[in-house]
């Protein structure tokens, strides 16, 4: 057994190590102290009047003994006595009663200040109200590795619902998810995010029976702030996540009213198992391996066909296939079509959903090349959730970057980091969008930045190789483009190629044109890379041959025309002009 030494409180639950009322650290068996004495205010007046009957006890010049109050000789409290004994009378008995009021008073004055003391004590100890939060990864306590979506994406749909109150700051999933199965301090959590508490939550599944427990931990004074154990069915999920979310925003005492409240109640399925699909969706897609992306979309599929109305499914499949073209996995004439569908049934279903406009932003922007449109998007999602860091990231990579608003562009890409600072791929396009803007210095520590986060991230290799190509250090480049390869990357061969011909040595960068060219024998290749490879050799004629498939291709990449630095020989050429014009990019 376990007490709490302030409430008083037992537990059986040997897990628990705070009170779950007041926070305080638990103690083992029962606590040995007596039950201390209570002084109770019954009347909302009586610190007030403790402080006046203080003031004026001081000023009367009370004397007092261990047993009595008594006033000063000679002091008549009203009136004259009109005899000896009616004076002695009166005045035993005016002492008896200046006795029991002064007695009153100092009891009273006592309890105020004591009070005053306390509360002015406690104030000074109690940290500011928390405005921060980290929601780690949840622990899968079942032992079965298949339900990780579900602990996982119990936690991202906490971190998502909290995100949406505009009065707290909440650690973003990107950040949070490298102390997913680790042992780690609170406090050094805490410190790492630099946030106010730290949130944890254990899941087992036992068939259709689900126990969830959470902590809510202040991470300045190591004290529970609340916690709770959640025993449910699986088709009670969606209720039990909005019962911790609320029950944490209460904890918190958020000042919410009106729309503030939204991102707590808001409903995106009535149908639990359409939501486990979704929670499955986001898991694979955040792999991003190719088979994995396409499983996604299949457990998309799935939920939509459980719940027709639910928008956020649709969301994952657009975003799914807008996202295949880039590494690339299909070609966009077979993505983007089924994007387009998804998005545009997203936003029939949810005209208000951020994410969608988010996703049609992308779309018009890196496909149709309707910047136009792009921004009215993109700006759209920032109007209806301006903490959304996607959104920022997206805004400025597909379209001021591009467009060359490279101050613009930094400044989005800085707000992004600053709402989810150790998302690797946002982090590496950071780097990109810096080197986009001819700075390189700053490119190539961002990329470095990117890639101690984790050394083995394709697109922190990709842009570290294509950071140091632009600062003219090719062999540097080379290195980390071997270990891109290494992990079957095709945008290592792009860097490579570029590395050559940079370094001058032509043979091996037509060894890997080469390549290129047998790989798209096989199926869809980003040609734009060959083209920049052909730029830096100084063949502008093959060049241009390879810039016009990747028109009729649609690549990726060839918006970034504008501004690539190693598309620079082609400044002075009437074929760049044009062709900057074809994609609907100023000159």
């Amino acid at each position: 057994m376990k007490r709490c030494p302030e409430c008083r409180r037992d537990y059986t639950d040997e897990t628990l190590s705070f009170c779950l009322d007041d926070g305080t650290p638990l103690l083992d068996g029962p606590a040995t102290m007596d039950e201390p004495a209570t002084a109770i205010l019954s009347e909302p007046g009586a610190i007030a009047t403790g402080f006046l009957a203080a003031e004026s006890a001081t000023k009367a010049e009370i004397n007092t003994t261990d047993q009595t109050l008594i006033l000063p000789s000679g002091s008549v409290l009203s009136g004259q006595p009109t005899s000896h004994s009616e004076h002695l009378g009166g005045e035993m008995r005016n002492n008896k009663r200046t006795a029991a009021v002064g007695l009153a008073v100092f009891l009273v004055a006592t309890l105020g200040l004591g009070y005053w003391f306390f509360n002015m004590r406690s104030a000074a100890s109690e940290p500011n109200p928390v405005s921060s939060i980290a929601v780690l990864p949840f622990q899968n306590k079942g032992g079965d590795a298949d339900t990780d979506y579900l602990s996982d994406g119990i936690a991202e749909s906490l971190i998502y619902r909290l995100s949406q109150l505009p009065n707290l700051k909440v650690s973003p999933t990107s950040s949070v998810i490298r102390y997913k199965g680790r042992e780690s301090d609170v406090g050094q959590i805490a410190k790492e995010l630099e946030v106010d508490a730290v949130m944890s939550g254990r899941i087992v599944q036992r068939g259709e029976n689900l126990m969830v427990s959470v902590e809510l931990v202040d991470a300045r004074t190591k004290k529970l702030i609340w916690g709770e154990q959640y025993d449910r069915k699986m088709s009670d999920l969606l209720t039990t996540q909005r019962e911790i979310a609320a029950a944490i925003t209460q904890k918190l005492q958020l000042k919410l009213a009106g729309s503030d409240t939204k991102g707590i109640t808001k409903k995106y399925t009535d149908n639990s198992e359409a939501y486990q699909l979704w929670l499955k969706g986001r898991f694979y897609f955040a792999r991003r391996t190719k088979d994995d992306m396409f499983k996604g979309i299949e457990l998309y599929n799935q939920a939509i066909k459980l719940d027709p109305n639910f928008a956020l499914a649709y969301v994952g499949i657009a975003e799914s296939y807008s996202t295949i073209p880039s590494y690339p996995y299909a070609s966009p004439h077979e993505c983007v079509p089924q994007a387009k569908a998804a998005v545009a049934k997203a936003l029939e279903l949810d005209p208000d959903l951020p994410e969608a406009h988010t996703v049609a932003g992308m779309i018009a922007a890196t496909h149709d090349w309707d910047y136009p449109l792009a921004e009215r998007e993109f700006k759209r999602s920032l109007e209806l959730d301006p903490n959304l860091a996607i959104t920022h990231y997206r805004y400025a990579w597909v379209y001021l970057s591009p467009l060359g608003r490279h101050d613009e562009a930094v400044a989005e890409m800085k707000r992004a980091m600053e709402l989810e600072p150790l998302a690797i791929q946002q982090g590496a396009n950071y780097a990109a969008v810096l080197m986009y803007a001819r700075r390189f210095d700053e490119a190539l520590e961002q990329a470095k930045k990117t890639n101690e986060l984790d050394p083995t991230h394709i697109g922190g290799l990709a842009w570290l190789a294509h950071t140091y190509n632009a600062k003219g250090m090719y062999k540097e480049s080379l290195a980390v483009s071997e270990k891109a390869l290494n992990l079957a990357s095709y945008q290592g061969r792009a860097q490579q190629g570029i590395s050559y011909a940079i370094g001058g040595q032509r043979e091996d960068a037509m060894r890997i044109v080469n390549d290129w060219k047998q790989a798209e024998k096989a199926g869809y290749v980003m040609v734009y890379w060959l083209a920049a490879t052909y730029a830096q050799l100084g063949d502008k004629d093959a060049a241009f041959a390879e810039l016009e498939k990747s028109y009729q291709q649609r690549d990726w990449f060839l918006q970034r025309l504008k501004t690539d630095p190693f598309m620079e020989p082609f400044r002075d050429d009437p074929r760049y002009k044009e062709m900057l014009k074809r994609l609907n990019l100023p000159d």
